[in-house]
């Protein structure tokens, strides 16, 4: 693998998919929540110097919480003004803009998990 390019996370996007599909959540949140995990663990890999970040995916009732482990004690910050031809620094606001809630939280042992959730409609 090149180590330009991030490390596969095809697992932690079968899991999630996984687990909303089995909780019949439409496919369009899916695809919101799919984006949202992409966009964290690329950041995870790029900005927190993890080779392999650890996810977790939490489905209870009708809310989802996804949170994204890095070894990095940075906590992220959205990029006021991205200059609109920049190929990266909108990531965090996509986040933002696909999720209900986003934050992140220093780890007790080193490092931040960076989070969202979505909620789907009873």
């Amino acid at each position: 693998m090149c180590a330009f390019n991030p490390p596969d996370w095809s697992a932690a996007r079968a899991e999630l998919r996984d687990a909303l599909a089995a909780a019949s959540w439409p496919p369009d949140l899916i695809h919101d929540a799919e984006l949202a995990l992409c966009e964290l663990y690329v950041n995870a890999w790029r900005h927190g110097g993890s080779p392999a970040p650890l996810v977790v995916v939490l489905l209870l009732n009708r809310t989802l919480r996804v949170s994204v482990a890095d070894d990095s004690p940075d906590l992220p910050e959205p990029r006021t003004s991205a200059d609109p031809y920049e190929l990266s620094g909108r990531g965090l606001r996509l986040v933002r803009s696909l999720t209900h809630r986003f934050g992140a939280e220093a780890r007790k042992h080193g490092g931040k998990v960076v989070w969202f959730e979505l909620e789907v409609a009873a």
